[in-house]
C-alpha cells in the first residue's frame, strides 16, 4: 500500500474542537484552582492570608481579587465538583 499525504489518519478525526472538549478543559481549570492549598502552596508564593491585609476604603489590588476568586472558588465549588468529575468520568467511560 503507497501512503497518501491527503488522506486523514484516525488520529486527525478525534482532534476536533467540540463543546465538551471546552467544557472539559474549564472543568480541569476549576479543578486545578480547587486543589491549591493555601499553607502548603499559596503562602509560600506570597499569596497567603496575611499579605492582603488593606487599608480602609482602599481599591483591592489585583493579587487581593484573585485570593479572593480561589477562596471562593475553594469554598462554593468543592462539592458541585465532585459531581461534575463524576458525570464527566462517567460519560467518558460510556462514550470514550
Amino acid at each position: 500500500k503507497a501512503l497518501n499525504p491527503n488522506r486523514s489518519t484516525t488520529c486527525e478525526n478525534n482532534m476536533a474542537f467540540t463543546l465538551y472538549s471546552l467544557i472539559q478543559a474549564a472543568i480541569l481549570c476549576v479543578n486545578a484552582v480547587a486543589v491549591l492549598h493555601e499553607e502548603r502552596f499559596l503562602s509560600k508564593i506570597g499569596w497567603g492570608v496575611d499579605q492582603t491585609v488593606g487599608g480602609f476604603g482602599d481599591e483591592p489590588g489585583v493579587k487581593v481579587q484573585l485570593m479572593n476568586l480561589v477562596r471562593s472558588v475553594r469554598t462554593v465549588m468543592r462539592v458541585p465538583l465532585i459531581a461534575v468529575n463524576a458525570v464527566c468520568i462517567v460519560l467518558l467511560l460510556l462514550f470514550g
